[in-house]
């Protein structure tokens, strides 16, 4: 056999024996069960009881942005504070978009959450509007508020996240004022909020914020224990339904992370399963 055909040969085989390893290997890896979420998904899809807490959230927000505007309220503001337009931070996944078409067929594909079929999602531009926060987004508009989206979405996703946002009915929605996850000078995500929050604040007076995760409104919730997380709470119990206001989230986010020690990432389902049932609170 002549060399370049006998190194064309084995290179051939060896890509032969390769694209069947990763294909055997890809085939037998067990599906993740993630059946336990499926009460979750179903409560935000199905339960009327979700979209009255969701209007109910929006409905103390406009309350709050009304008295916000009372002159007796200005009055206690200092005059840099009463110069700086209003502004509004909220979070979008589950806060104003809802995903769990996406996590519902995560349950019964067997996938775990993984960027490939998140992004797939977002490039559909399907997620639906959260009840309430159109109307009330688009009121506060109205009164001359801006509104911010800070979201751990990643930047390759920012012109379908525009797109989804505009689709549904919020108004102007554009790359200024949706704040996606960027990544350090390493390559690595900064995922923590409050940069991006203290950069709103130098130019605005932020008056509300509006998400489904308690790290949407102070970085002092960041990586916390379950423990800790409760007692940070309480210790801002003045803040909720005021300036923060907080929309339920039973399918995933933080709080989860924190049973699994925030090791979600790279801990097996089995691992996690077993986290999961320790967790549990008995008689």
């Amino acid at each position: 056999m002549k060399r370049p055909t006998c190194y064309f040969f084995l290179s051939a085989l060896l890509f032969t024996a390769i694209s069947f390893t990763n294909a055997f290997s890809q085939s037998s890896a067990p599906a993740a069960d993630l059946d336990y979420q499926t009460a979750a998904v179903l409560y935000m899809q199905k339960a009327a009881e979700y979209r009255a807490l969701a209007h109910q959230a929006f409905n103390i927000a406009r309350l709050r942005l009304d008295e916000d505007f009372q002159k007796k309220n200005l009055r206690k503001l200092s005059r840099s504070e009463r110069k700086r337009p209003r502004a509004i931070i909220v979070d979008i996944d589950e806060t104003v978009l809802d995903n769990s078409p996406s996590q519902a067929n995560g349950i019964k594909t067997g996938r775990s959450f993984n960027t490939t079929d998140w992004y797939a999602w977002g490039e559909m531009r399907k997620a639906k509007a959260i009840p309430g926060a159109v109307d009330f987004l688009n009121y506060a508009i109205s009164k001359g508020v801006k509104v911010f989206y800070i979201s751990n979405r990643d930047e390759v996703q920012k012109q379908a996240t525009i797109d989804n946002l505009l689709k549904v009915g919020f108004k102007e929605v554009s790359g200024e004022n949706v704040l996606l996850r960027q990544t350090d000078a390493s390559g690595r995500h900064i995922s923590a909020k409050g940069p991006r929050r203290d950069w709103i604040l130098r130019g605005h007076r932020i008056v509300m914020l509006i998400g489904d995760n308690l790290d949407d409104f102070s970085d002092v919730f960041e990586r916390k224990t379950v423990g800790d997380r409760f007692a940070e709470t309480d210790k801002a119990i003045a803040e909720w339904g005021r300036k923060w206001i907080v929309l339920p989230n039973a399918m995933y986010g933080t709080w989860e992370n924190a049973i699994y020690d925030y090791k979600a990432a790279t801990m097996p389902e089995q691992e996690k399963a077993a986290k999961r049932a320790s967790a549990l609170e008995l008689p």
